[in-house]
């Protein structure tokens, strides 16, 4: 009897892997979307940059971790305001723009000096929104882009989905604020790629603005 049940039973066995075995690997095929894809790829590297870099400079609007050893409550994660201050217990507003979150542990810590006895404090940069740029124009996603250190034009324009078929590709110029005043840096695309026209494509700063006509 027993010798009789095994075809039954192998049988049914496969037809549970069979029944299984899709339904994770159609999971696993779900396709994603490129823009999406590269928009979370730029804001993660963006975030990982600014917890490595110790000489990130913190900017406004810019989100902080900040944390204090053995004191949960007064530790928290805030943003900076456009002001360029932070709100902490016991402190009240606290200048954060302008500083490396290093420096900006320090002054907290001093600060503290006078409420706790050796306070130990950390501040991580959880996400760059202050090193931003903007791209305008004839491009497949217009929009603002974080600024990794060293970012050209040609780096910047590959995150926003190529030129739409309207696109002069050889009148693109990046608005920048110098003195108070917006001064052009002409790009032509085709000359740079085609290696003619290298200085063209400059490091970006935070808060240019390239423009695709």
């Amino acid at each position: 009897m027993l010798k009789s049940r095994q075809p039954w039973a192998a049988c049914l066995l496969c037809t549970m892997l069979v029944a299984v075995i899709p339904a994770g690997a159609q999971k696993s095929e779900q396709p994603q979307k490129a823009g999406d894809a590269s928009t979370a790829a730029n804001a993660d590297t963006a975030r990982r940059q600014g917890s490595n870099d110790p000489n990130y400079v913190i900017g406004p609007q810019d989100m902080l971790d900040v944390s204090i050893w053995k004191e949960p409550d007064l530790s928290r994660s805030v943003p900076v305001r456009p002001d360029g201050k932070i709100s902490l217990p016991l402190l009240n507003d606290v200048q954060a723009s302008g500083l490396t979150p290093i420096q900006l542990a320090a002054q907290l810590t001093t600060s503290l000096n006078k409420y706790l006895t050796n306070p130990q404090v950390t501040v991580i940069v959880t996400q760059i929104n202050s090193q931003r740029v903007f791209i305008l124009g004839e491009v497949g996603r217009a929009g603002a882009y974080a600024l990794l250190p060293g970012m050209t034009v040609l780096q910047a324009l590959s995150n926003a989905g190529g030129f739409t078929a309207f696109a002069n590709s050889k009148k693109i110029y990046v608005l920048r604020q110098e003195n108070g005043k917006d001064q052009k840096y002409f790009f032509n695309y085709k000359e740079v790629i085609g290696g003619r026209q290298p200085g063209q494509n400059i490091e970006l700063r935070a808060g240019d603005t390239i423009v695709v006509p």
